[in-house]
């Protein structure tokens, strides 16, 4: 089932098919079937085996539960079909909801394929007792055609329900037939009113939903009237309250990347009021916001049907405001565009530019120099440009030098070229043209580790480089900007990386043996079969890193952050991480044997008891939190804390056949 976000895809399913099905009416048989209704998220193999635990287990029950069917899942399509087969139901209805989640950045692409090799493998091997729906936002049909995905796209051609927008009779018949059933008066004049509010919205379903829930709540004696819509401030008031509401509920981080994303959603009116704006969400990425939380965020504004996603027929994808009511009444937005109106302006001028110079062909003609270039380059100091706007400026650079070089002639190159940028950015240049024209996976390149300390010494960035296989033993890249960077293969060992950025950088086998990443950033970084063994991560932030098949082993991570990092088969055998944060991290089949767990925080890490109680002070790390709205901060459930505890240290199946040696930990 494709369609638009907005469109109701999930209402079909849960009010619609569901209610059908449960009837028995339709299809003949179908009320004794055995329905499970799941959302994949980032870990779509462990979601699908949480759908075949019993009800009302305690927790250990639960994890041995979890342990077999995850197990089972690990055969793949034959174990979902085992697990299928337990049940004396006639029909099994997998039903999979906002199904495009499995194509997250954080999800790992072996597991979306092994989940979607499963379920399709499942169908064929189960001679139909498993039926499976899913239910996807359209945009995303297009990420089924990248890969063959086990022939998935070709499923859903053939089997395509295409949810679309509501005709005008249709939304009057989803106003006025609940109300019937209850007997609950509607005036026609606010029907008509509701109609006109949410006419030509793409997102129209949702707000139509916050109007009615919002109404419902304020009924009188006379029902559902046009004095209380008004009352309430029509969609515009319900539209305001619920942006707000959103928002407030974002850490910091993401709420910069949402501002960051509303103000580029919005056309500064000249004259006029100010009006939504299409938007292309690869020109949303930018310097402060990477692709990876420029996704995220996309995606969760989505699914609280904020924005509404789009493709244009060249298969780009586009974001729009779900309502113009949120550019004109959001009084939060409001107060950004009055804040940063100047700025927008004049970085809309730049990024206007750019856009006409990759139309006309990327020509260097459309390329800017002299002042206008001047005054673009001071600007971009202060002005938060896109990755494709701030490449434009650098390119405009590039060209004027070399112009100017030319024109001046080969005898005065090089006194022009130390008047215009001295002999220190000579050496800068002639580094960075090193470290661009050495071969591609070379191991040794001459001359290539010093001009990258040169380069990092000198503050320039090395974001986006390409060191796949790059022998930097004993690099001093103290503060180096690797944003993106390709380290693949990279001999790292014993370099000093402190302060590093290498957000979303490449590592995969990269060795970062002894290497010093104190306080350095790898967030969204790909660590998939690097070597850390004895590394210093102190205070790194490694949120959503994937360490897949990492070794860790006799690493510092002492209060690291590794939220939602991807830990899974990653061996952190003598690791310490103390006070490090594992919420939400995927530690599935990790070897944790002797890792110093005191103080660490595993809130909804995807662990077992087996692998807690093969660690050391694995009774001093924290299991239970809860966030605390007013302070904006997780607090420790100590109570729930401690009877997790209990139950662990009671659980004999789970101890370890060899318990560990904390002597060096003591």
């Amino acid at each position: 089932m494709l369609g638009a976000s907005g469109s109701g895809k999930s209402s079909v399913i849960r009010a619609g098919v569901l209610y059908q099905l449960k009837q028995g009416l339709t299809l003949q048989g179908s009320a004794d079937w055995e329905i499970k209704i799941m959302v994949p998220g980032n870990q779509p193999m462990f979601t699908i085996a949480q759908q075949f635990l019993e009800p009302d287990l305690s927790r250990i029950q639960r994890s041995h539960q979890l342990e077999t069917a995850e197990s089972l899942l690990e055969k793949g399509s034959d174990g979902l079909k085992r697990l299928i087969e337990t049940t004396d139901a006639p029909k099994v209805l997998l039903i999979i909801d906002q199904f495009e989640e499995i194509f997250a950045p954080d999800t790992d692409k072996a597991e979306r394929e092994r989940f979607i090799d499963c379920l399709l493998g499942a169908v064929e091997k189960c001679n139909g007792k498993l039926k499976v729906m899913i239910a996807m936002r359209a945009d995303f049909f297009g990420k089924c055609v990248e890969e063959t995905y086990s022939g998935l796209s070709q499923q859903i051609e053939e089997n395509l329900v295409s949810v679309t927008p509501m005709k005008e009779k249709e939304l009057l018949r989803a106003i006025t037939k609940p109300a019937k059933l209850v007997n609950l008066p509607i005036e026609p004049l606010l029907i008509k009113e509701i109609l006109k509010d949410i006419e030509n919205s793409p997102g129209s379903l949702p707000l139509l939903q916050d109007a009615l829930r919002e109404l419902w709540k304020q009924r009188d004696h006379q029902g559902l009237t046009l004095a209380n819509y008004t009352k309430l401030g029509r969609v515009a008031g319900s539209l305001n309250k619920r942006a707000t509401d959103v928002y407030q509920s974002l850490t910091i981080a993401q709420q910069l990347t949402a501002k960051h994303i509303f103000l580029n959603l919005t056309q500064l009116g000249e004259g006029t009021e100010d009006t939504r704006r299409r938007f292309l969400k690869t020109d949303l990425v930018t310097e402060n916001h990477d692709q990876a939380s420029i996704d995220a965020m996309v995606q969760l504004l989505a699914d609280e049907k904020l924005i509404v996603t789009d493709r244009t027929q060249q298969g780009d994808e586009v974001i729009d405001v779900a309502h113009e009511a949120l550019i004109r009444h959001w009084e939060l937005l409001q107060q950004w565009l009055d804040e940063s109106r100047q700025q927008l302006q004049e970085q809309r001028k730049i990024e206007s530019l750019a856009q006409e110079w990759r139309d006309r062909g990327y020509k260097n003609e459309y390329l800017l120099q002299g002042r206008r270039l001047k005054e673009c380059r001071q600007k971009q100091q202060y002005l938060t440009l896109s990755t494709r706007a701030s490449e434009f400026l650098e390119k405009s650079a590039k060209h004027q030098l070399m112009s100017r070089v030319q024109a001046v002639g080969l005898f005065f190159i090089i006194p022009l070229m130390g008047t215009y940028l001295g002999l220190r950015e000579i050496q800068l240049n002639a580094d960075t043209k090193l470290l661009e024209n050495c071969p591609e996976k070379q191991e040794y390149c001459p001359g290539r580790r010093e001009a990258l300390q040169r380069l990092v010494k000198a503050s320039k960035s090395l974001a986006y480089f390409d060191l796949d296989n790059a022998n930097l033993y004993k690099a001093n890249l103290t503060n180096a900007n690797l944003y993106k960077a390709n380290l693949e293969d990279a001999n790292l060992y014993k370099a000093n990386l402190y302060k590093a950025n290498l957000n979303n950088a490449l590592l995969n086998n990269a060795n970062l043996r002894y290497a010093n990443l104190n306080n350095a950033l790898l967030n969204n970084a790909n660590l998939r079969y690097a070597n850390l063994d004895n590394a210093n991560l102190r205070y790194a932030k490694v949120t959503n890193a994937n360490l897949r098949y990492a070794k860790v082993t006799n690493a510092n991570l002492t209060n690291a952050n590794l939220h939602i990092a991807n830990l899974t088969n990653a061996n952190l055998e003598d690791a310490n991480l103390e006070d490090a944060n594992l919420t939400y991290a995927k530690l599935r089949y990790a070897n944790l044997y002797n890792a110093n767990l005191e103080d660490a925080n595993l809130y909804n890490a995807n662990i077992t008891p087996r692998q807690i109680k093969s660690t050391c002070n694995w009774d001093q790390a924290f299991y239970n939190d809860y966030w605390d709205k007013e302070k904006r901060e997780w607090i420790i459930d100590h109570e729930a804390n401690k009877a997790y505890i209990e139950g662990l240290k009671q659980d004999k199946a789970s101890d370890p056949k060899t318990p560990p040696d904390c002597s060096k930990w003591e």
